[in-house]
């Protein structure tokens, strides 16, 4: 028999997290999957041996005092079974086919990495990226490292990377000083956004802050060693060992697109005043959603398990909250919008899927995504075109196709689980 839960949440960061904790109030059977081995996502990640941040450390205690909730953690969603089933592998478990009534969808955001010449050099990451790997333990103490792209994300990168001892060269900022100022003299409107930014960024005392730029080339033998920048019309060169270099982020939407949710035209699954997407019985929150923060992400995952619960009781303070926090995230978009630069596409060598080894040239010469992928193999490699599709999409506009599961490899018994599983009853 498969096990069933009134709702299944899929990530367990701050949007999920409370949707689950909202649930669970209610009274709710509650299954909480997440495809990391801790919860909190990529703003409350727990790095090994470190404590959880006050936040999550709070709900994690709360979530464990209900014996009502389940936790899947290294868990990932191999498909969807019927209309109100998912196909899992857990580290734990193996293969699992799990039903429910309810799903919230709270799968978050993934880094937007543009390509330039010399990306796949070791030492290139995204600017998330660096920060996962620091949370998760790598050593960078007495590492020069150039932080570069757009966003918010670069100035987390930014604490974090001073935090483990790295010396930070220089934070490349794509948005033009105008804007950045435009968007700093905002935060003034949110005095606690303000104090984090200057307490993270620590002023930018002894620190380059170069804005209107981009990342043109990283040079090395071996690893990166050096970064060309380039600044209006000029181009300097800076010496390192790492860069971090990632333009925002994209709404995490494989599995509503495989659902069938509506998807708008930003890339963001469309919900209802009560987090409900198109589909019934589907719900999303956070960044999935579109992209504003954590704030955002928190209440709009309360919103979602407290509408999936059917709770009563009124959200007006909470609908508050939400408007609140997505107009923060529109003057986020509006000021780190990628200007012409950023979206300048690289010369025909670079390489535009890493997994494939495919160059921008290769597949600058069809019409669509979908020619693209059949003639070079373009987004078939181990990130299922996750990354160059996003890349493909600012470039040249192609929209990519429908994910179809399995959306993750797996082995042989796990995908023969779900022809074995019954489908589930409406």
């Amino acid at each position: 028999m498969n096990p069933h839960f009134d709702i299944v949440v899929v990530g367990a960061g701050p949007a999920g997290l409370n949707a689950a904790h909202a649930a669970a109030l209610a009274g709710a059977t509650v299954a909480l999957l997440d495809d990391n081995p801790r919860a909190g996502g990529q703003i409350w990640r727990q790095g090994p041996g470190g404590s959880p941040q006050a936040p999550l450390h709070t709900l994690l205690a709360a979530l464990h005092a209900h014996g009502n909730v389940t936790l899947f953690a290294s868990t990932r969603v191999i498909a969807p079974l019927g209309s109100r089933g998912l196909l899992l592998e857990s580290a734990d478990r193996g293969g699992v086919c799990i039903t429910y009534n309810s799903l919230i969808l709270a799968t978050g955001a993934r880094e937007r990495l543009l390509p330039f010449a010399g990306w796949t050099l070791p030492g290139v990451t995204g600017a998330g990226a660096l920060q996962a790997l620091i949370k998760g333990g790598i050593p960078v103490r007495g590492e020069r490292i150039v932080i570069a792209g757009s966003g918010p994300l670069l100035i987390a990168a930014l604490a974090t990377a001073r935090a483990a001892g790295a010396q930070v060269v220089a934070m490349v900022e794509q948005a033009s000083m105008a804007n950045v100022a435009r968007f700093s003299a905002s935060l003034l409107a949110e005095p606690a956004k303000l104090w984090q930014a200057a307490s993270m960024t620590r002023g930018l005392a002894g620190l380059r802050y170069w804005t209107g730029s981009v990342v043109r080339e990283a040079h090395g033998e071996g690893r990166v060693e050096r970064v060309t920048i380039r600044r209006g019309q000029q181009d300097v060169t800076l010496a390192c060992d790492r860069i971090a270099c990632g333009y925002g982020l994209v709404p995490n939407i494989t599995l509503a697109q495989a659902l069938g949710c509506a998807i708008n035209e930003a890339g963001e699954i469309v919900v209802d005043g009560e987090q409900r997407t198109s589909i019934d019985g589907v719900l999303a929150a956070g960044e999935c959603t579109g992209v504003g923060g954590a704030e955002l992400a928190v209440v709009e995952g309360r919103i979602a398990g407290l509408a999936a619960s059917q709770a009563s009781g009124s959200r007006a303070a909470l609908l508050r909250q939400r408007a609140r926090w997505r107009r923060f995230g529109q003057r986020v978009a509006s000021a780190f919008a990628l200007q012409d630069a950023a979206r300048a596409i690289p010369a025909d060598a670079t390489l535009l899927c890493r997994c494939e080894d495919v160059s921008i040239g290769e597949v600058r010469a069809y019409s669509n995504w979908r020619e693209a992928k059949l003639h070079t193999r373009c987004g078939m490699g181990a990130c299922q075109g996750r990354i160059c599709g996003a890349a493909a999409n600012l470039y040249f506009g192609w929209q990519a196709a429908v994910p179809r599961p399995p959306f993750s490899p797996a082995p042989i018994g796990v995908l023969m689980m779900a022809s074995d599983a019954e489908p589930p009853s409406e």
